[in-house]
């Protein structure tokens, strides 16, 4: 998601890979990027993230109704929204899953675990912080946060407060990876953050 600041300036609002590309993009077109909110996503990933997921990431899975897809998403998902009830599950289900013949499918490549399950090359971290810290350089930036997250660690989200002083953050309570932005906290905070770049 953006928002439009003039001729060829835009803030950005990315989710977990949609952050990643946040990054990547604010160092090749810096001009480009006049804000950046990053939800639940940073520099690096904790492994207890990355286990969860690929526990079940490309693993085969057998959906023949919507009930079977509301009740896959819970059970994946459950950790990371404790509170949540069977009308959200339903929502989430439909974001995951799409109709298809036979019932519905995941709407996503399989094939990302594949990727995932890589121990990433030795320059990856470094990349990644000389990424975020150009992000942060010069421009405002919200760290959005599941206050449950096991992706967006409170030890990595401190390490990037760290490395960028003047970045606003806010944990958005009750909820793990990643916060949908429907939630009051961070509504709040979008709206308070784009006033300060408009």
């Amino acid at each position: 998601m953006m928002r439009t600041l003039g001729v060829g300036r835009a803030a950005f609002v990315g989710t977990s890979m949609g952050g990643l590309i946040t990054m990547t993009f604010a160092a090749v077109r810096p001009r480009a990027v006049a804000a950046a909110a990053l939800n639940d996503v940073g520099p690096e990933v904790a492994p207890e993230g990355i286990a969860r997921i690929l526990s079940y990431a490309g693993q085969p899975v057998e959906i023949r109704s919507w009930d079977d897809a509301t009740a896959y998403v819970e059970r994946i998902n459950a950790v990371a929204f404790p509170d949540y009830g069977e009308q959200d599950w339903r929502k989430v289900a439909k974001r995951t899953f799409r109709d298809a013949a036979d019932g519905p499918v995941l709407d996503y490549d399989p094939a990302i675990a594949v990727a995932s399950s890589k121990p990433p090359p030795p320059w990856a971290p470094l990349l990644a912080r000389y990424l975020f810290r150009r992000l942060t350089r010069g421009r405002p930036v919200l760290l959005i946060r599941g206050a449950l997250s096991d992706i967006l660690s409170t030890t990595i989200a401190e390490r990037m407060q760290r490395m960028a002083p003047k970045m606003h953050r806010v944990d958005v309570s009750g909820v793990g990876h990643a916060p949908s932005l429907s939630e009051p906290q961070a509504v709040d905070a979008i709206r308070a953050f784009l006033r300060t770049v408009a």
